[in-house]
């Protein structure tokens, strides 16, 4: 039997209700008012909960962050860009047909997709038809052919002009780009992350006036972001940029509204001001002072950059290193934990060859620890196996050549940067530990690249290399790269290894390439042309209210903001269903 309310039984229930209320006392009404609010917010209560529990956050459109930065910009060009501070808003206003990412790899951006031919040589690149600049211009294949041509402009005198050398460029139409490369060369595509400048911004701007052009501070580009404001102090040098989310960015409008860069002269002004709250973030900031702010609990990310610090050995002024056994007998005297630990306060990793860790072809080597009485009883032990004998008188070590007497005295050059030296002192004491007597050499950064580095006047020196994203070791080892302007500041000369790089930058079969590069290393710490140190890390102090933020891998500093369209600092609650993948 089936049973149902009608309209006459509702309206005598309501009846008996109310008739019920009006019998009740005072106390009684009271008293029933109150269970009912207390059962209706309880009821209230329950189906938010459930209704909660089936909700996320999500990150919303909002906020903004405040940056410091030592310097003040000059060149906001990703093909004049000098400075942090150039570097950091080029890496926020423009993009590139390729894009670097977090994990590593490179990811379309301006460019839809691109084609590699069979021989390695022929790159063409497809633009995306939704790609905008700042002031509404479309991106196209003749903004491209007009930043790569300025950008081999010897007038121009680009740091980029070497990455685009012997590089042709021809335009198919309107969306499609073609290079031509005179021959295979794997870490090309790198090349393709270069901001593109917009031609019609441009056009007007001859090689002699380009770098005094207007729009090196007030940059126009197609990046996630754009100028907004710009305020300068009374000598007209800019104190901040604000910039403001560009919502027709190829990747996706960014989240966070708005991000103000402040600029300070130096160390003690920027930490004052992060200290004042002028602003939230900072970064390559000294291990030390990372040390301090952690142990305050304040936010600090960091990443091992893709550079090799180490000590490079001179054959050519200091004939002491030509000789197998001391390269050995000094490596393994260096405590490369206590630098890592006292120097760098443990923001780095250990190295043992040319490669950094997670670049293609690196392959670790497990080296023992050894106590400091092991490593002295093996250097030296090293040192009487090659024929070298400790003088008790003169405290030396000495080895006879032929008719020549040769001294295990050296001195080591490096630069003012306090890492450098506390590092150099280091090493200086585990060498004199076992009687080798060495005088370290500091130079003011300038000094030491053009009066020490380019004309290799030094018999050893501390100093790091910037691998890149790519891990190509070519410019460091080659020994076609021996002299200046080339980079192999060890001066190392091996067929072998020579070859291996050689193969390994003309194929784009990464396994190949990895192959090749691990047989190179084997090569490179089997002759110890120099004495492998560490891997620094890039350190970050981060705002708390910042969410999406991974520093990844990241080759310099602007590359922070490699996925900044991701961060985001505002949420909102919506059910799971409906939340994006």
């Amino acid at each position: 039997m089936t049973n149902f309310l009608n309209k006459e039984t509702l309206v005598s229930f309501k009846q008996k209700v109310v008739s019920a209320i009006n019998s009740f006392s005072i106390k009684e009404t009271a008293l029933f008012f109150f269970l009912s609010v207390v059962f209706l917010a309880s009821l209230a209560g329950i189906i938010w909960k459930v209704s909660d529990s089936f909700m996320i956050p999500v990150p919303a459109s909002g906020g903004e962050i405040t940056e410091g930065v030592i310097g003040a910009p000059r060149f906001i060009n990703p093909l004049l860009a000098i400075s942090d501070a150039d570097r950091d808003i080029a890496a926020l206003v423009y993009s590139g047909l390729l894009r670097g990412s977090s994990d590593g790899s490179l990811i379309p951006d301006l460019a839809s997709k691109y084609d590699v031919s069979e021989d390695g040589r022929i790159y063409t690149f497809t633009i995306r038809d939704d790609a905008y600049f700042h002031n509404g211009d479309k991106v196209t294949a003749d903004d491209v052919i007009f930043t790569i041509l300025k950008a081999q402009d010897s007038a121009l005198k680009s740091p980029k002009r070497a990455n685009w050398e012997g590089v042709s460029v021809e335009k198919i139409n309107d969306q499609e780009v073609k290079f031509t490369l005179k021959q295979a060369y794997s870490p090309f595509l790198e090349n393709t992350t270069l901001g593109i400048l917009p031609k019609n911004v441009w056009k007007e701007a001859g090689s002699e006036q380009f770098s005094f052009s207007e729009f090196n501070v007030l940059p126009i580009g197609s990046g996630p972001y754009k100028i907004n404001k710009v305020k300068k102090n009374s000598s007209g040098v800019p104190s901040y940029y604000e910039l403001s989310s560009f919502k027709k960015f190829v990747l996706g409008a960014p989240y966070i509204n708005k991000i103000i860069i402040r600029f300070y002269p130096n160390e003690e002004a920027l930490f004052n001001a992060y200290k004042k709250k002028e602003i939230e973030g900072i970064n390559a900031i000294p291990p030390d002072f990372a040390i301090s702010l952690k142990n305050d609990g304040v936010r600090i990310e960091s990443a091992p950059l893709p550079r090799i610090f180490g000590i490079f050995w001179n054959q050519n002024q200091a004939n002491i290193f030509t000789d197998k056994a001391v390269r050995q007998a000094l490596d393994i005297l260096v405590d490369k934990d206590a630098i890592i630990e006292k120097v760098i306060h443990g923001y780095g990793v250990k190295i043992e060859g040319p490669i950094p860790k997670g670049g293609i072809g690196y392959e670790s080597v497990q080296e023992k620890s050894l106590s400091a009485e092991e490593r002295i009883e093996g250097a030296k032990k090293i040192l009487t196996t090659g024929g070298w004998k400790f003088n008790d008188k003169t405290s030396r070590w000495e080895k006879k050549v032929k008719k020549e007497t040769r001294v295990l005295e050296f001195s080591i050059s490096t630069g003012e940067a306090p890492e450098l030296k506390d590092a150099a002192q280091v090493v200086k004491e585990n060498w004199a530990m076992a009687g080798i007597k060495v005088e370290v050499k500091v130079f003011e950064t300038g000094d030491l690249n053009q009066n020490v580095i380019r004309p290799r006047k030094y018999d050893a020196l501390l100093f790091g290399e910037i691998i890149g994203r790519d891990s190509d070791p070519f410019a460091f080892w080659h020994s076609s790269q021996r002299l200046d302007p080339g980079l192999n500041i060890a001066l190392y000369t091996n067929i072998k290894a020579d070859k291996l790089l050689e193969e390994a930058r003309t194929t784009n079969d990464t396994a190949k390439r990895a192959e090749k590069y691990s047989l190179f290393q084997k090569e490179v710490r089997s002759d110890v042309p120099a004495i492998f140190l560490y891997s620094p890390e890039f350190i970050y102090v981060v705002p708390e209210k910042i969410n999406g933020l991974e520093v990844g891998f990241i080759t310099v500093p602007s590359e922070r903001f490699l996925d900044v369209y991701k961060w985001f600092v505002e949420t909102n609650k919506v059910w799971k269903i409906f939340a994006k993948n």
